[in-house]
């Protein structure tokens, strides 16, 4: 069995953040897992509705964010391959198609508003839509924390801090990037399938 405790400082260093980083995201999947939990279960009410579509514009922001995982996974290792100038816009490419992804999500809601009918609260409100608006708003809270590490990696890139194998930052939020990556293409899958 291998001793975490051994190694450089520098290399504990690294399994602390890494090991950080999974705690938070297995709490963020279990959050995630609840919400999707009392989804099923309202189902079973008088008032859910059966027939409602997921808007248009959240199959674009699955294509979207999809996509964006692509450009993370290429841009980290080109980054640490020292591969600055590619590095760099694949980083930015990643980083406009997070704000894509959010402006998607929006004009989701706007349709579920204005084609579907369906309001967060309100006299055409209804628990089905309005599990809907709250899953995806938490999921667009931990994209903006996403575009937030994003840019930090990108002002380290640009300062040329991911030199000689130091690239623990770009790692861990192509980490979480994927993971909120992943997350959309469950949650979408979710409501698809789960009527």
């Amino acid at each position: 069995m291998k001793d975490y405790t051994e190694g450089t400082e520098e290399l504990k260093h690294r399994r602390a953040k890494k090991m950080m980083l999974w705690f938070g995201m297995v709490s963020l999947g279990m959050s995630f897992a609840g919400f999707t939990s009392a989804y099923i279960v309202s189902k079973n009410r008088r008032d859910w509705l059966q027939d409602l579509e997921l808007p248009q514009a959240f199959y674009w922001s699955l294509i979207v964010i999809v996509l964006s995982s692509v450009t993370m996974h290429f841009a980290k290792k080109l980054v640490q391959k020292e591969q600055s100038g590619t590095g760099m816009a694949l980083l930015c490419a990643t980083f406009a198609l997070g704000v894509l992804f959010i402006w998607f999500q929006f004009q989701g809601f706007v349709q579920m508003i204005n084609d579907l009918g369906v309001n967060f609260t309100g006299k055409t409100s209804n628990i089905k839509g309005s599990f809907i608006y709250i899953i995806a708003v938490v999921h667009i809270a931990h994209v903006v924390a996403g575009l937030i590490a994003l840019l930090v990696v990108i002002y380290n890139h640009f300062k040329q801090k991911y030199k000689n194998g130091k690239t623990l930052g770009i790692e861990l939020a192509a980490t979480f990037w994927h993971f909120i990556d992943f997350l959309w293409v469950y949650l979408f899958l979710f409501f698809y399938f789960v009527r």
